[in-house]
């Protein structure tokens, strides 16, 4: 099997569980660190699938990155090779396939819980699950392109996830380890001192059970990831 790309845009926000779960199913897997200046590659034809990771920059700036981005997650989508979006990675896809990223009304950071759609596709990749209790960390937010279907919503966030056949958008973090969570916390704790409101969580709320919470999560990821991996060619 061709191995799926991982981009990851900045050292802190890497494939995390990602990178456990493929390894747990050998399906090969290579990093592209953007954030040391690598570029995307103009071809897919090298790759069985795309996971772009998150990231504090907006997919509305002007870095040189973005754009051959945008192109290639169009082009993949076009060929049906598989897409996977975490936060700005789902960002990234919406723009991409023609949706708007904007800011939104309040930063989500923490954890919250976010609603599963009611509509044959969000059972497709959620089951019967109707809620569960996701990680946020981003003070923009994407719309659904149009033919794609809302999978989640969150108080403070309505579009928090979208699919487009086998390729999969979140807003929200699933890939989250508590090594990730404690690095988050301490680069930046000035953001979380600087929010204010129920939809922005302390430090210290955020890593309580922190164990048992990325455990739960990881078994959401776990799902999701084995419907996405079924696309792979």
């Amino acid at each position: 099997m061709k191995p799926v790309a991982i981009f990851r845009h900045f050292p802190i926000e890497g494939p995390g569980y990602l990178a456990t779960f493929l390894d747990s199913h050998s399906i090969p897997w290579q990093l592209v660190k953007i954030d040391a200046g690598e570029m995307p590659p103009a071809s897919i034809d090298h790759f069985s699938g795309l996971v772009f990771m998150g990231g504090p920059m907006s997919v509305n700036d002007g870095l040189p990155w973005i754009e051959p981005a945008l192109a290639l997650i169009h082009r993949a989508v076009t060929n049906d090779i598989p897409v996977l979006g975490h936060c700005l990675g789902g960002q990234l896809m919406s723009k991409a396939l023609g949706g708007i990223v904007r800011r939104s009304a309040v930063k989500e950071i923490g954890w919250g819980e976010v609603s599963v759609a009611d509509n044959h596709v969000a059972r497709m990749w959620f089951g019967e699950l109707p809620v569960f209790e996701a990680f946020h960390w981003h003070g923009e937010e994407f719309t659904v392109p149009e033919n794609a279907t809302l999978l989640l919503s969150s108080p403070y966030c309505e579009n928090q996830a979208f699919a487009m056949d086998s390729h999969l958008a979140l807003q929200c973090h699933v890939e989250m380890t508590e090594e990730m969570m404690k690095a988050w916390c301490k680069t930046g704790a000035a953001e979380i001192a600087a929010g204010s409101g129920p939809s922005v969580e302390s430090i210290e709320a955020i890593q309580t059970s922190l164990a048992e919470r990325v455990s739960a999560l990881n078994r959401i990821a776990c799902r999701l990831y084995e419907k996405w991996i079924s696309g792979l060619g």
